[in-house]
C-alpha cells in the first residue's frame, strides 16, 4: 500500500506539472519567469506569466512529487513513513477539495488513504525495537 501511495503521488504530481507546462502552455512564459518579470507583478491581479508560473512550477505538483519520492525511498529501505505525512497531506487535500471542487483531488485522496492505511498496518506488524543500551568502553 505504501509503495502504491508513493507511486500515485509521484505520477499525479509529475503529470500535473508536466501537463501544465506542455498542454496548458505554461512553458511559453519561461522567458518572463527567468527575466525577473514576475518580481513586480501584483498577485491580486496576476498577469498571464504569473498565472502560468503558479499553475506549473509553483503548484502542488512539485512538492507532491517530492513527497511521493520520499515515501518510495523510505519504503525501499524498509522504513515506514511517519503517519504525520498522511495526516498533513489529507488535510491539504480536503482544503483543496473544498476550495476547488472540480479538480482530480480524489486521485491524491486515494494515495493518501493508501499511505495512511499502509503506515498503520506496518506500525502494527513491525517488531518492537530493542531499547538502546549504553556501552562503556
Amino acid at each position: 500500500m505504501i509503495k502504491w501511495a508513493g507511486r500515485l503521488m509521484v505520477f499525479f504530481g509529475a503529470a500535473h506539472t508536466i501537463g501544465a507546462l506542455t498542454v496548458e502552455g505554461a512553458a511559453h512564459h519561461a522567458g518572463a519567469w527567468f527575466s525577473g518579470a514576475l518580481w513586480d507583478d501584483d498577485l491580486a491581479a496576476m498577469g498571464p506569466a504569473n498565472s502560468a508560473y503558479w499553475l506549473s512550477l509553483a503548484s502542488f505538483g512539485v512538492p507532491l512529487t517530492v513527497v511521493g519520492l520520499m515515501v518510495l525511498w523510505l519504503d525501499r529501505r524498509g522504513i515506514v513513513p511517519p503517519t504525520f505525512i498522511a495526516w498533513m497531506l489529507g488535510i491539504w487535500i480536503m482544503v483543496g477539495a473544498v476550495v476547488l471542487v472540480f479538480t482530480p483531488w480524489p486521485i491524491v485522496l486515494l494515495a493518501n488513504v493508501l499511505l495512511l492505511v499502509g503506515t498503520r498496518r506496518a506500525a502494527r506488524t513491525a517488531p518492537l525495537r530493542p531499547t538502546p543500551t549504553t556501552r562503556t568502553p
